[in-house]
């Protein structure tokens, strides 16, 4: 094939991954338009080796009329990969830095966006009780996929996965044992109904819903680095509005805030983890 005719099933690609996309906006209000072009291409050729259609054209016909369909395409777009205590430095800095910031509040509310499963969200629940705070939290956890909502809500993860959840833990500064906060039988365990009491789960979508609450904290990791520019900064305000001046904003060493129309708008508390917080006068 010519460099010519490469070059022009691309562009014909790239069409009809537009037009895919801007279908679904039109017809159920879902918004991929403004996702990072790379992973939009991937997940959309991806479905498309998995359906038995011939092409991306054939597929916006089909997600147009299958809302069976439009689930699975969903679910290729949403980021579901986590762990407890994933990367356990980034928990490392939230015990040494930003817990002392969080027990100058009588309440703490936080909001972990994008919460996939809830891995991420029992596992700050955990660091929560340990260091004596989680008595008087309130977290947040939202996603925008159902079915990922309702994994979170049973709060029930296989036991094949514990040593490596044990493993975490320990790496992170856990003052105990992981199996103090579950109970377990051959196949699974399931968290305590006392770290359950104290989280929310709830349907939200980054792309296209308003503040969600006025919080202390905002933990959004694995998520920006999915979006464009314009999304980011979408985003970023977002969160900057939701945050209380002097609040933290958490997002993990694989984002940051660089390069963004809000850099300006946070002090940096840990450098690598990009841990931030709210400036207290800021104009954007």
């Amino acid at each position: 094939m010519t460099n010519y005719h490469k070059d022009s099933v691309h562009e014909n690609i790239d069409i009809e991954i537009k037009l895919f996309l801007e279908a679904i906006f039109l017809k159920y209000g879902y918004d991929y338009r403004n996702y990072s072009k790379a992973h939009v291409k991937r997940r959309v050729l991806h479905r498309l080796n998995l359906s038995n259609v011939e092409s991306i054209s054939e597929m916006q016909y089909k997600v147009l009329h299958d809302q069976s369909f439009l689930r699975e395409v969903m679910k290729d777009f949403s980021i579901n990969v986590t762990e407890m205590f994933r990367d356990p430095d980034f928990y490392v800095a939230l015990r040494q830095e930003v817990v002392p910031v969080l027990k100058t509040y009588p309440f703490i509310k936080i909001w972990h966006a994008g919460c996939s499963t809830g891995e991420e969200v029992f596992s700050m629940a955990i660091l929560l009780e340990e260091e004596g705070l989680l008595n008087r939290s309130q977290i947040y956890a939202t996603d925008y996929n159902q079915q990922v909502l309702d994994v979170a809500k049973a709060a029930t993860y296989p036991l094949a996965s514990i040593s490596e959840y044990e493993e975490n833990y320990h790496k992170e500064g856990g003052k105990g044992n992981l199996s103090d906060y579950y109970t377990a039988d051959e196949e699974a365990i399931r968290f305590h109904d006392y770290l359950r009491k104290r989280v929310v789960f709830s349907d939200h979508n980054l792309v296209l819903d308003h503040v969600f609450a006025e919080v202390h904290m905002v933990i959004c990791r694995n998520v920006l680095i999915y979006f464009n520019r314009e999304l980011q900064n979408r985003v970023i305000k977002l969160f900057y509005d939701s945050i209380i001046t002097g609040g933290v904003l958490a997002l993990g060493n694989k984002e940051t805030l660089d390069y963004t129309n809000y850099s300006d708008a946070f002090e940096v508390l840990n450098k690598k983890q990009k841990i931030y917080l709210k400036k207290y006068f800021y104009n954007y």
